[in-house]
């Protein structure tokens, strides 16, 4: 598929003028330029719109939208996976008031609907911090790269035992209590351990962190490596750390 850049404002339900400004400023450049100033739209292309379009919605700021997809780290079936959803929610949305106004029509009891706006925007929310946390940490990314670069065997090996202990403490704490001073201790220790040897750990960072180590199956395995059970408790400790300094 091609479309003009008429063709595809008018699909996307966009200005010609936005998508001059996202060409100018290198975030949605068109497949091709014809001799005359035509700009034409690829597959390719479309998808970065579709891309941008989604993270508009979530409120993101064009900058903050140009580097999650520069990040070397992006994930666009992820991102535009969530996009599907999205909009199936609207859809069974638009679904639930058709029916109600079909009901009212043919004189029947109204149905109670399924999806509400409550249930949208909760989905906005949960998908623009996930983007946060996988996506926003990219400086924290390139400090520990930078960072591991320096260092010499003996500091990877130092590092790699001082991490090994901390998770084989987490895993001997499976079954008990989260919340527990000796988990809190060993968050401590997993905090100050990042920020030592790989970037600059705030509460932020941590509590994102330990939402990841459920919620991508990679964190999880590798975690439970040292014991069945150890990522979720290890993500249940850091949360249980991060609402106690919240209230503090």
């Amino acid at each position: 598929m091609r479309l003009t850049i008429s063709e595809a404002a008018s699909s996307y339900g966009i200005s010609v003028r936005t998508l001059h400004y996202y060409d100018e400023i290198g975030l949605v450049k068109p497949s091709e330029v014809t001799e005359n100033g035509y700009r034409y739209y690829d597959q390719d292309a479309l998808a970065t719109l579709q891309q941008v379009l989604f993270y508009r919605e979530l409120e993101f700021p064009l900058k903050d939208i140009a580097q999650f997809l520069q990040n070397p780290n992006y994930d666009k079936i992820d991102a535009m996976q969530k996009h599907r959803n999205l909009l199936l929610l609207k859809r069974q949305h638009l679904d639930d008031l058709l029916r109600l106004v079909d009901e009212t029509i043919g004189g029947k009891n109204m149905s109670k609907p399924k999806t509400t706006l409550a249930d949208i925007e909760k989905a906005k929310q949960e998908y623009a911090k996930e983007t946060k946390e996988r996506y926003k940490s990219s400086e924290a990314y390139r400090e520990s790269e930078e960072r591991y670069a320096r260092y010499t065997d003996e500091d990877k090996a130092t590092m790699g035992a001082s991490m090994d202990e901390i998770f084989l403490g987490f895993a001997a704490l499976v079954g008990q209590n989260p919340k527990g001073e000796e988990a809190r201790e060993l968050v401590i220790r997993w905090k100050n351990h990042i920020s030592k040897y790989n970037y600059s750990c705030t509460d932020e960072i941590l509590s994102g962190l330990g939402e990841m180590y459920v919620a991508d199956e990679r964190f999880t395995k590798n975690l439970d490596k040292y014991g069945e059970g150890t990522a979720r408790f290890m993500s249940e400790a850091i949360r249980a750390y991060c609402l106690s300094v919240d209230t503090e």
